[in-house]
């Protein structure tokens, strides 16, 4: 018995209504980033192993338990990306890129984490993200948030989600808040979860994270970060809560809310849904201004996002406004010649138009519904003996004859466009 063929496991294909709604979600971020002033750019899916480790930090669950890492024949450890952002500042990097600044860089592609797969969660996923480098000022983190926000409101789903939004300080505020959670969780340390008792010692701040309950209920009393800020922290903090009150952009501040890593600095932001379980965040960024530096470049400071399109992607209600397509259906070997004409016609107009290869009329027209055709245009030999076509409305079943010759116009006045 041969064995079905599958995709491996926590990958999927996309197909049909999935791969349109991906490709909704990619083509609308790529328009309204280009208003922002954002240009594309694409890197390779996997890199040196160094560029993750350095970055991301050997010690974290990602380079430590997640990555797919492997020797080339060449003997060179490289490692498929787990995330968008390193890639993109090796790129600037490596082009000579940071003595162009400001730059505003848009990805998306494909991203591998071994992880168990669940809803909105796979071992291939795919991302889009934005990094804004150059800029220090709050208000480009103000930007970078709107941006985000113009994204979700074209896609139909920002009303389903929360803005969350932090502050991480700058490293001496991080430093002070470091100690204090050291100094809070050590008494408690047996009676954290595995993985908050080694975060304790390497990256207290991740502890903040943990789902586990009993890890929540000692957190619960744990020291919150805005008793830990300087005045330099606050102020900025203040300058990016004013700008999303200035666009009324609807917030809530969730003082939990933190980044592990230590280039991170000052703003964190997710935008949070409940209607997707445990996986709630969709779209999360924050400011960076210790990476580039991190990864050998000079000091630069940055703010960008990511968003999850696996995740976007089942918040959203249809694919509505989508270009549907025209069925054109001949009758007979005469009527096929004249409606490929028409097809290619329509097509070369920037028309959506399909052509009926064979099948009976009720397979033909079963095969318009399938595809969501708007029209059905059929012409058979009496129809040619007329000089006529039948154009069938496939949503109310309405149908009307049209002369030959106003066809093409006809159909031109139509949404497939």
């Amino acid at each position: 018995m041969t064995e079905k063929l599958q995709p491996p496991r926590g990958t999927q294909d996309l197909v049909g209504d999935e791969y349109r709604r991906h490709t909704r979600i990619i083509e609308t971020a790529q328009e309204i980033a280009e208003n922002f002033g954002y240009e594309g750019i694409a890197t390779p899916i996997f890199e040196s192993t160094a560029i993750f480790k350095r970055t991301i930090g050997e010690t974290s669950d990602i380079v430590g338990k997640e990555m797919y890492t492997f020797n080339d024949r060449g003997g060179e450890e490289l490692t498929l990306r787990p995330e968008g952002t390193a890639g993109v500042i090796r790129a600037v990097i490596s082009n000579g890129l940071t003595q162009s600044m400001p730059l505003k860089l848009l990805y998306n592609g494909p991203m591998f984490r071994y992880e168990r797969p669940q809803l909105g969660r796979r071992r291939q996923f795919h991302q889009l993200g934005v990094e804004c480098l150059g800029i220090a000022h709050p208000y480009a983190d103000v930007e970078t948030i709107a941006l985000g926000v113009h994204i979700l409101k074209a896609l139909g789903v920002f009303d389903k989600t929360v803005l969350e939004i932090n502050t991480i300080g700058d490293i001496a505020s991080r430093q002070a808040y470091r100690q204090a959670l050291v100094t809070y969780f050590t008494p408690y340390k047996d009676k954290l979860s595995v993985d908050s008792q080694e975060r304790l010692t390497r990256n207290p701040l991740r502890i903040l994270d943990s789902k586990d309950a009993g890890d929540q209920a000692i957190i619960a009393e744990a020291p919150q970060f805005e008793d830990y800020l300087n005045e330099t922290s606050r102020d900025f903090f203040a300058q990016v809560c004013a700008g999303l009150d200035q666009l009324s952009l609807p917030y809530k501040i969730n003082r939990r809310l933190v980044r592990g890593l230590d280039y991170y600095n000052h703003t964190a932001f997710e935008f949070v849904t409940s209607e997707l379980g445990a996986q709630g965040t969709v779209l999360a960024g924050g400011r960076y201004d210790g990476l580039m530096s991190q990864m050998g470049g000079p000091e630069t400071p940055g703010v960008g996002w990511a968003l999850g399109i696996e995740r976007l992607a089942l918040l959203l209600d249809s694919l509505a406004g989508s270009k549907r397509p025209f069925a054109i259906i001949p009758v007979g070997e005469t009527a096929f010649t004249e409606c490929f004409t028409l097809t290619m016609k329509l097509r070369e107009a920037g028309h959506t138009a399909d052509i009926a290869y064979g099948g009976n009329m009720g397979k033909r027209l079963k095969r318009a519904n399938k595809i969501n055709a708007e029209l059905a245009i059929m012409i058979g030999d009496e129809e040619l003996a007329h000089q006529q076509a039948i154009i069938k409305n496939l949503d109310s079943g309405d149908q009307k004859t049209v002369a030959l010759s106003e066809v093409f116009g006809y159909l031109s006045n139509s949404s497939n466009k």
